[in-house]
């Protein structure tokens, strides 16, 4: 029997990671500029690639920053937001490795809220 391959885990075993504020788990450098009054939220899936991420990312009214391929994108730059992408090789059980996807998010809370939900649905609605 084989896990879900979308939807990371979270600590509460929500379909996805989240987390929200400056704390979150990721190093300074990997998180994209933010403006006076912008929130950041970060959110994980496993099952999808940073190219799937960053093009869901593009439809959704985002620009990719230093390329034009989303399979060598780390940042997408929307009105309101900008996100960095990062993705590693993570243990889904046993000996079964996939791949999860980090986005973090920089944005005006109202852009973020309207973001968010729709990113969400596609990435967890990836490969199926």
């Amino acid at each position: 029997m084989f896990p879900p391959v979308a939807g990371g885990a979270g600590d509460d075993g929500s379909a996805a990671a989240e987390a929200t504020g400056d704390d979150a788990n990721a190093d300074e450098t990997d998180l994209p500029p933010a403006e006076d009054g912008w929130e950041r939220k970060t959110v994980a899936y496993r099952g999808i690639s940073r190219r799937l991420a960053a093009h869901y990312l593009r439809n959704l009214g985002g620009e990719l920053v230093g390329t034009d391929d989303p399979a060598e994108a780390t940042r997408v730059d929307g009105e309101g937001w900008r996100v960095t992408l990062s993705a590693e090789k993570v243990t889904a059980a046993a000996a079964i490795r996939i791949t999860e996807v980090t986005a973090e998010f920089a944005g005006d809370p109202d852009a973020l809220a309207d973001l968010l939900p729709k990113y969400k649905q596609k990435a967890m609605r990836a490969g199926g």
